[in-house]
């Protein structure tokens, strides 16, 4: 019998559980999640003390330990000693953020995608491959001893985004999603956790979660990763490294400074942390800035990827991979994907050897300024944050409405964006706020009809 009366005492979750399913916990367990997931625990509660919570339930606390232990590999809560267990920010979030079929009805502004102006060059690489005797090598397996020449584009590719590295360290991914959950496969354990930003890439989340690896939100100081909370985590909260998109952060549109890369840096040696460094954005820079690979290169796993720069469709990605770390993630990778595609691992190969794909990246930065001059234009009375190259841009909401409920707005009126609640990280309140991207829409015209929605929008809200 619980020890303590609870008739008329105040509790955030007072469930139900039959004593007939076995075992107890995943009952629990099970009851926790449908009540999160139907709103009866809305993001933000704090559960009741899992000793207060045995007692009303009549169980051991270990019962209820493993209960809560479940729905917290699954992101469903956030735990921190001292302060309690929480139902997460980014339990109800959809991670998953390119629809299956594009929405015929809405302007497509939540998709980070660059403009179609490589697409063109990338054809007649192609066909000039194809007309090549020996056409068929590029739908066979390719072998990695085979294409020892198109490492040397990888790191061509990675010395313009700013990081200098060595044929051994190079590895080949099928695109940077690919990349990250090999790397979080290969280095980390089920219930090990990493540190991230407090709003972060959906498709960490989404591979973190597959893996049961548990993300850890870290505060930001004018939006980039504070040092000193870097380090209070190591000391902490038992990480086992962090992720960063020191570029053009998504969704936020920041960039560290170099300052803050050294000091991150510093850290991750100081405290034998791995750091992923998401170089998606490096290329949108103009003059790059050193990477964090740069000052710690034992410590980084430095991705390339070419989605956002020459074409997502390529799926494919550079990784730089430090000597204790290369075998285990080759591993991950061969048994992720046994190979890259040898067509369109040729396709980047030349493309960036021959020097074409600087034109195709000056081309989508001029497109890119264009665009955000527009941007600019319809909506210089708010605070959207986001570099005149930007492919994307974070939208500060006045008055009180939430991100998901612009987002739900937006999308009734015609524009798809996507809100801060998509990419928040565990406990972390999310902003009020929604990402923008400026180039998915495919013509000019389709970008301002957009913006004018947004704006009209926004100005109702003021």
């Amino acid at each position: 019998m619980p020890i303590n009366s609870f008739e008329d005492y105040p509790m955030t979750w007072k469930p139900t559980i039959s004593r007939e399913d076995r075992p107890i916990y995943q009952a629990l367990a099970k009851r926790l999640e449908c009540d999160i997931m139907e709103g009866l625990l809305v993001p933000g509660t704090k559960l009741p003390p899992q000793r207060e919570l045995a007692d009303y339930l009549d169980l051991n606390v270990s019962t209820v330990s493993k209960a809560f232990k479940v729905c917290e590999l699954k992101g469903l809560l956030s735990a921190t000693v001292g302060s309690g267990t929480f139902v997460s920010y980014d339990a109800l979030s959809n991670a998953y953020l390119l629809d299956e079929v594009k929405p015929g009805h809405l302007i497509e502004m939540g998709a980070t995608l660059p403009d179609n102006a490589s697409f063109e060059p990338l054809l007649h690489q192609l066909k000039n491959m194809l007309q090549e005797t020996d056409y068929e090598k590029w739908f066979g397996y390719g072998r990695t001893g085979e294409s020892f020449w198109q490492k040397d584009a990888a790191i061509k590719l990675m010395k313009r985004g700013g990081f200098e590295t060595t044929v051994e360290r190079i590895l080949f991914a099928n695109g940077g999603q690919n990349a990250i959950a090999a790397t979080l496969a290969s280095l980390c354990q089920p219930g090990d956790r990493i540190g991230a930003d407090q709003h972060t890439y959906p498709g960490l989340k989404t591979a973190a979660a597959m893996l049961s690896v548990q993300i850890v939100p870290i505060k930001s100081e004018n939006g980039e990763m504070s040092p000193a909370a870097f380090e209070d985590a190591c000391k902490h909260d038992n990480i086992k490294g962090i992720y960063l998109i020191p570029d053009f952060h998504n969704p936020t549109a920041c960039s560290m400074s170099v300052e803050n890369r050294k000091m991150i840096a510093a850290i991750a040696k100081k405290h034998d942390q791995f750091i992923i460094e998401d170089a998606t954005y490096h290329l949108h820079n103009e003059k790059p800035l050193p990477a964090i690979a740069s000052f710690a290169p034992e410590q980084v796993i430095y991705i390339a990827s070419l989605s956002k720069s020459i074409a997502p469709g390529l799926r494919l990605a550079y990784v730089a991979v430090p000597s204790p770390f290369k075998e285990p993630i080759s591993r991950a990778l061969y048994n992720l994907n046994i190979t890259v595609s040898p067509l369109l691992a040729e396709l980047a190969a030349r493309t960036i050897i021959s020097n074409q794909f600087e034109g195709m990246i000056a081309g989508h930065r001029k497109q890119t300024i264009r665009r955000n001059q527009v941007v600019n234009r319809y909506l210089a009375g708010y605070a959207c944050l986001g570099a005149e190259t930007s492919i994307f841009r974070w939208l500060l909401l006045p008055g009180k409405i939430t991100g998901a409920g612009f987002e739900a707005l937006a999308a009734e009126q015609g524009v798809q964006v996507y809100a801060a609640e998509r990419f928040v990280v565990g406990k972390s309140s999310p902003e009020r706020a929604v990402r923008v991207s400026i180039c998915a829409p495919e013509t000019m015209e389709e970008l301002e009809r957009g913006l004018r929605i947004l704006e009209r929008l926004l100005k109702n809200l003021a």
